[in-house]
C-alpha cells in the first residue's frame, strides 16, 4: 500500500491559551468550579504547557461554553462534514484523481454521531461514486488513525479497491464538558478541532515522494480502559484522563516498537523520522524518555502540538504533513498513535 496523496483541515478560527483563559473566566461554568479547579485552569491556559494556539470550529469563544447536549451535537454535525470534505478534497488533489476514482472511503471520529455516518455526508459533498464502499468508524479515540488505515489496507490487499480515502475528524469542541474533575480540566485546555485525509493506493503515485505501507501491529490493553475513555452525562460527552496516561502510553508505545523493529530486522538506529502521536506535554516527555529521542526526533509532534493542540485522531495526519513537508530524510519512519481502549498502534513507512 502506498500512501499518494495527504492533507489537513482546520476551522478559520484559531484562539490563543491566553485568550481560552480569559474567555473562561466569563463562562458561567466557571463560578461553579472550586478554587483548586480554577487555580488547574489558569496553570494550563496561562502557563506553559506546550500548546500556543488552538482552532475551534465556532468564530466567538464565548459559544464555546454552550454547553448542552443540543448545542454540542449541533456543533458537530455542521462542521465535522465540512472539514472532513476540506480534508479530503486537498488529498484527492495532492494524489492527483478525481473523486470518481475512489473506490472506498473510510471515516474515523469519536467526539460526535451521526447516522446514517460521516461517510454519507462526505460522499454526497465530494460527489463520490454509488457504488463507493463507505465504512465509519467509532469508538478509538486519538489512535484510530492507525486503525483506519489498516483498513483501507485490507481493501487494497483484498483487490477490492485501487484507491481508498482515509479519514479522521474531530470537532473536539462539540465533546466539551466543565466540572472538578482535574482530567476534565486538562481535557478542556488541550484539544482543538481539525481534520485529515489521505489516499491510499496500490501503486505509488509517479509525482510524489514514495511512500510505502510496509507494516502495522496494535496492542490493546482493555484492563486499562477506565484510565482513558469518554463517558456520559448529563447527555454529554465527559473526556476521563487520568494521570496514568502518559506513562502508559509510553510504555505501551515502547513495547510496540520494539516487537515491530524485531520482527523487520531493525534496530531504533534505522529510523529517520519519528511521526507520533503528542496527547499533551507529559505524554511526549514521557515518550521521549521511554523511547530515548531527542528534541530533534520529537521536533515535527511538539510543533503540531504548540500550534494546534492534540486534535486527537488526526494528529498523526498533521505530523506526517510537516515531516513531508520539510523534505526529511528518507528511509523507515515510525508511525504511531494511541488512545481509548488503552490501545496504541504503530506502523513502518519506507519513504523514498
Amino acid at each position: 500500500m502506498f500512501l499518494t496523496g495527504l492533507a489537513t483541515a482546520v476551522p478559520p478560527y484559531q484562539f490563543t491559551q491566553t485568550q481560552c483563559w480569559a474567555a473562561i473566566q466569563n463562562a458561567p461554568q466557571f463560578s461553579q468550579l472550586n478554587a483548586r479547579a480554577r487555580t488547574i485552569l489558569k496553570k494550563v491556559l496561562a502557563g506553559e504547557n506546550s500548546i500556543a494556539t488552538r482552532y475551534f470550529a465556532l468564530s466567538n469563544l464565548a459559544d464555546v461554553f454552550s454547553l448542552t447536549p443540543d448545542a454540542l451535537h449541533a456543533r458537530f454535525e455542521e462542521h465535522a462534514p465540512i472539514l472532513a470534505t476540506q480534508s479530503a478534497e486537498r488529498a484527492l488533489d495532492a494524489a492527483r484523481i478525481t473523486p470518481a476514482d475512489v473506490d472506498a472511503v473510510i471515516v474515523s471520529t469519536c467526539t460526535g454521531y451521526l447516522c446514517p455516518g460521516l461517510t454519507s455526508y462526505v460522499g454526497e459533498r465530494l460527489g463520490l461514486r454509488s457504488d463507493v464502499q463507505a465504512l465509519d468508524l467509532v469508538g478509538q479515540g486519538c489512535g484510530a488513525a492507525l486503525p483506519n488505515l489498516r483498513t483501507a489496507q485490507a481493501l487494497l490487499q483484498a483487490g477490492g479497491a485501487r484507491h481508498v480515502l482515509s479519514i479522521c475528524v474531530e470537532i473536539c469542541s462539540a465533546a466539551l464538558f466543565l466540572d472538578n474533575d482535574p482530567g476534565v480540566l486538562v481535557s478542556a485546555c488541550l484539544f482543538g478541532d481539525g481534520a485529515g485525509a489521505a489516499v491510499l493506493s496500490a501503486q505509488p503515485a509517479a509525482h510524489a515522494r514514495r511512500v510505502e505501507w510496509k507494516a502495522a501491529a496494535s496492542h490493546h490493553s482493555p484492563t486499562d480502559r477506565n484510565l482513558l475513555r469518554f463517558e456520559q452525562r448529563e447527555g454529554m460527552l465527559r473526556n476521563i484522563l487520568s494521570r496514568q496516561v502518559p506513562t502508559l502510553a509510553a510504555s505501551h508505545a515502547r513495547t510496540l516498537l520494539a516487537k515491530m523493529l524485531q520482527h523487520a530486522g531493525l534496530t531504533p538506529a534505522d529510523l529517520t523520522a519519528w511521526i507520533l502521536h503528542a496527547g499533551g506535554r507529559d505524554v511526549l516527555n514521557a515518550l521521549q524518555k521511554q523511547l530515548c529521542l531527542s528534541e530533534t526526533d520529537l521536533r515535527f509532534s511538539s510543533g503540531i502540538l504548540r500550534d494546534f493542540g492534540n486534535l486527537s485522531s488526526p494528529f498523526v495526519f498533521f505530523v506526517l504533513q510537516k515531516a513531508l513537508a520539510e523534505s526529511t530524510p528518507g528511509g523507515w519512519w515510525w508511525m504511531s498513535s494511541f488512545g481509548a481502549g488503552f490501545s496504541c498502534h504503530g506502523a513502518l513507512l519506507k519513504v523514498d
